[in-house]
């Protein structure tokens, strides 16, 4: 049992508050705001938008819109194999099944049948080719949801079952591939392995990751005048879904408008995933002439749709006696899935962050998209960074055993510095002292030095349980690799009684996105947040977005809204200075008043008189905002060029405690610091952070994806598969955001994204659990440790460990069957 030591003082006073009312001994949740409140620099702290909606159950998500009475509900069939020819598929009985309305195959597509959103190879429906369990064969409407699902299993399904392919490596090696092999190199990478004193090789599995959003797949289709549709869909990328949409209808975009209003959970599983069914739903509604409503069972859902993309990762590193990389050769292998999707980008995402926070020097990254009979494997927060970071990472905890340092100075000594600043892709690392500043203050906060010794003296002690310590960093590149999705438009009205409405091209899944382009709308404007609101994102209102994805959100739709609140404020001033007399020099709106002139001449306006004159003067009250980040470039063919606009950073220390008998552990102290510039939002990002790393924790410890010998996937649902619980929070959990380093970039009032880059604190985890393990043959080398993981896979190491001792061998083989 925990003492109130162990706990905030916060939350030891809350629990005092709540003797006798409040069951279990977890820490209790944080007033962020009332921190904030405390802090002048945390002014702009504010509790999300429709935070009192989703405790009181009033946030409408999709299957909360009403749907006309004659709408009708729409049930898949999925394929039982992973790999085959469709040679027969009969819906004769589906169609004469009780309330059934309509069923279709590929064969009803008006328009393209292929919706791949990059690159072609996602057909809608089968048409011949099978290439995973769950890949859509038909689909039933009917007037219940019961009807359609007891319809669907009256299909005749004839299919010639073929081999499926489910092994990457076997894949790669004979370049079964969905997209070419990709390169980027900077200096004689071979020559620095030659010449190294030391040289070190590993390979390493990176598990997948279910989305495991809240809300599943769910959308509504209401059909319009004419040829077109109305999407209701949870969605991260309206406009692509509009344009799919369309494509399959076989009508112009402009008969397609796409609304989203909220997500019940996205983490990148809703970027390309959810078009699918709305282009399912839109077919329906079409053709019957009836609203329809789509939502994936959690098991379907599971199986239909792509993970995290599972990686295999190899390593040849050469350094000297001190553990300084002077360069190598690094191959980063994506499980891509059965088509392209997005893995293009996802694995250069990992080639781009092979190097972590730490100069490669002269070296080579190759990455390889595998192709494979499952599910087609997409975005998910980080990326593919995620991915990329864990082989340098491995390969630090490597190299400090190999030399018999700590691995904390290894990595210190890797970190890129004046001399060695370029990335192996070009780009010139900026803010060369603020991750050394980082480390340092948090080495220092969290007393690591004193824990390595306690954790060391710990181990020497006890020969069953073990304690592990970590420290990582996080370098983080924020852009879209794909130039042309870093731009975003917003949609401004200010109305005659002075409130403000506002409409962007990001959507919200619950990160606080809305909230913080409410705030930056209310700050340009001088108001008070409640007099700003936020409207669903809607293609017929900003058009042609990009996803809300690569941490962008903020950074792009902030500064849209930006622009367009600047340009009302801007016509005001101009207003002003003509109608009142007014100096224009120096005027601004604070606290709901224009203000021009200082001292004795100062004059007030409030804004609700200058609104009113403004429209009576036929001033526009509207703003189109627009905004592209600028700076960035890649050129593929050399792969070298600047993809990311600037880098987010932060640390974090882990310790955790093994049973090495069982192979079960807990995670008993987290520390983090986290650079997210001048935070737009302190009390939300701190949020992200804590809910980040978390989630990064899950997916490297608990979180495993299992598929049978045929390609089917077991883990489908809460019972097989584990997401972090409660339970699973470390009982100490200090997480604090860096103060007094604004964004070195022009960045939204120089803040920095916060989405992604903690997901990759987790790695600190999983590196404190080798650390746990290397204690059992004296830390003289660190064993691989694949993920997730698991207790299972913890205890096999330990009792390969263990037995290499009993051998007399100091390398054992450590690795296990990653799927």
């Amino acid at each position: 049992m925990r003492t109130l030591t162990d706990i905030s003082r916060d939350s030891a006073k809350a629990r005092r508050e709540q003797q006798d009312a409040n069951k279990g001994d977890g820490p209790l949740a944080r007033d962020t705001t009332a921190e904030a409140n405390r802090d002048e620099n945390r002014r702009h702290a504010r509790a999300h938008e429709s935070a009192i909606k989703h405790v009181t159950g009033r946030a409408a998500y999709i299957d909360d819109i009403p749907a006309p009475g004659d709408a009708l509900h729409v049930a898949l069939g999925l394929s039982p194999v992973a790999h085959g020819r469709l040679t027969r598929l009969d819906l004769e009985r589906v169609k004469r099944a009780p309330g059934v309305v309509d069923a279709i195959t590929i064969v009803d597509v008006p328009g393209h049948t292929d919706i791949g959103p990059v690159f072609p190879g996602d057909p809608l429906f089968v048409d011949d080719e099978i290439s995973y369990v769950g890949q859509t064969l038909f689909a039933v409407a009917a007037t219940s949801y019961k009807a359609a699902r007891l319809a669907v299993k009256e299909a005749v399904i004839e299919i010639d079952e073929q081999p499926a392919s489910l092994d990457a490596l076997a894949a790669a090696e004979a370049s079964d591939v969905v997209r070419p092999t990709h390169v980027q190199q900077r200096g004689d990478w071979q020559r620095a392995l030659d010449d190294a004193p030391h040289v070190l090789e590993g390979e390493q599995f990176v598990g997948g990751q279910e989305h495991f959003y809240l809300e599943g797949q769910a959308c509504l289709v209401t059909p319009s005048e004419d040829e077109g549709v109305v999407v209701y869909t949870s969605n991260q990328h309206p406009s692509e879904t509009q344009k799919l949409v369309a494509e399959v209808l076989d009508v112009p975009f402009h008969a397609v408008t796409v609304e989203t209003r909220r997500m019940g959970g996205g983490f990148g599983g809703k970027e390309t995933q959810a078009s699918p069914w709305a282009c399912i739903a839109a077919l329906v509604a079409r053709r019957t002439g009836r609203a329809a409503r789509l939502r994936l069972p959690r098991a379907e859902d599971t199986r239909a749709t792509g993970k995290r993309h599972p990686f295999h990762n190899r390593y040849r590193l050469g350094f000297d006696g001190r553990g300084v990389i002077q360069g190598g050769d690094v191959t980063v292998i994506g499980d891509c899935g059965y088509s392209p999707d997005l893995s293009e980008a996802v694995v250069d995402r990992a080639m781009f962050h092979a190097d972590n926070a730490y100069s490669l020097g002269d070296a080579r990254v190759t990455g390889i998209r595998a192709r494979t009979h499952t599910a087609s494997n997409t975005a998910f927060r980080g990326f593919g960074g995620p991915q990329g970071m864990m082989i340098v990472e491995a390969a630090m905890d490597d190299i400090a055993r190999h030399v018999g340092e700590d691995p904390l100075t290894v990595r210190k000594r890797n970190l890129y510095r004046p001399g060695r600043d370029v990335t192996h892709y070009g780009q010139t690392v900026e803010q060369l002292d603020l991750l050394a500043e980082i480390i340092e203050r948090l080495e220092e906060s969290s007393d690591y030095w004193q824990r390595r010794r306690d954790v060391s003296d710990y181990n020497a002690r006890n020969p069953v349980l073990k304690k592990g310590l970590s420290l990582t960093p996080v370098k983080f590149g924020i852009s879209f690799t794909a130039k042309h999705l870093n731009q975003a438009g917003a949609l401004l009205h200010v109305y005659t009684d002075g409130s403000v409405m506002i409409n962007h091209g990001g959507t919200e899944m619950g990160q606080g996105l809305h909230t913080k382009v409410c705030q930056v709308a209310a700050r340009e404007l001088g108001l008070d947040l409640e007099q700003v609101r936020i409207t669903a994102t809607r293609t017929d209102k900003v058009p042609n977005t990009s996803p809300t994805a690569a941490s962008s959100g903020a950074d792009l739709n902030g500064m849209a809204a930006r622009d367009a609140a600047s340009q009302v404020r801007e016509r005001l001033f101009d207003f002003a200075a003509e109608h009142y007399a007014l100096d224009r020099e120096g005027m601004r709106l604070e606290d709901g008043e224009l203000i021009a002139g200082h001292g004795e001449s100062e004059r007030r306006i409030a804004w609700g008189e200058l609104v009113q004159a403004a429209y009576l003067g036929r001033i526009s009250l509207s703003a189109k905002g627009f905004y592209s980040t600028p700076l960035i470039h890649y050129d593929r063919a050399t792969g070298r060029g600047r993809p990311f606009y600037y880098y987010a950073h932060g640390a974090a220390v882990s310790e955790v405690m093994i049973d090495t008998l069982t192979g079960e552990y807990r995670v008993t102290r987290v520390d983090i610091l986290h650079d997210v510039g001048d935070s737009l939002n302190p009390a939300i990002d701190m949020g992200q952070v804590e809910g980040g790393f978390i989630q990064g924790m899950g997916w490297l410890t608990s979180e495993e994806l299992k598929w049978d010998d045929k390609g089917r996937l077991i883990s489908d649902g809460p019972s097989t598969y584990k997401i972090p619980a409660f339970g699973d929070l470390p009982p100490v959990f200090n997480v604090e955001l860096l103060q007094g380093h604004p964004n070195s970039q022009a960045s939204i009032y120089r803040s920095k994204a916060v989405g992604e880059p903690p997901l990759m604190l987790g790695i600190s985890v999983w590196s404190a659990l080798r650390d746990a393990l290397a204690s059992l043959v004296d830390y003289r080398h660190c064993p691989r440790l694949d993920t997730p993981a698991t207790p299972e896979r913890v205890l096999m190491v330990a009792e390969a460990l263990r037995d290499s001792t009993r051998a007399g061998s100091t390398q054992p083989e450590t690795s296990d069957d990653p799927v």
